[in-house]
């Protein structure tokens, strides 16, 4: 996997039919995180405070994913149910077909801000 410098790089390396989504995915999140700072950790793009990531997300081939707190994914169970997106304990995957509503987003990262103390 290639090493990433900025979410720019992150995103034009990602598959074209996903980029829209993670333009839009990092808009949601700079918008519900406005003073975290983006960075790069385990070569994937997020917000944080220094060491600290409150939301991260990926590109795959075919899907891309949110990675938050567990209690973030908990505390909104029934939004990622209800928007027909799968979760893990840690993330929620979305795709061109089923995209990751904008509200959804910045709840998760919110609550996931939340739960750390951030």
């Amino acid at each position: 996997m290639a090493k990433y410098r900025d979410h720019d790089a992150y995103i034009a390396d990602a598959a074209e039919p996903l980029r829209p989504l993670l333009v839009q995915l990092r808009a949601a999140l700079a918008s519900a995180l406005p003073d975290a700072e983006e960075v790069i950790a385990y070569d994937m793009p997020g917000f944080g405070f220094g060491k600290s990531i409150i939301a991260g997300y990926a590109a795959f081939s075919k899907q891309c994913g949110l990675y938050v707190s567990p209690g973030a994914i908990v505390a909104n169970a029934d939004a990622i149910a209800a928007a027909g997106l799968k979760a893990t304990k840690t993330g929620v995957t979305f795709s061109p077909r089923k995209p990751m509503p904008d509200a959804l987003a910045a709840d998760l990262a919110r609550a996931s801000r939340q739960e750390l103390d951030l």
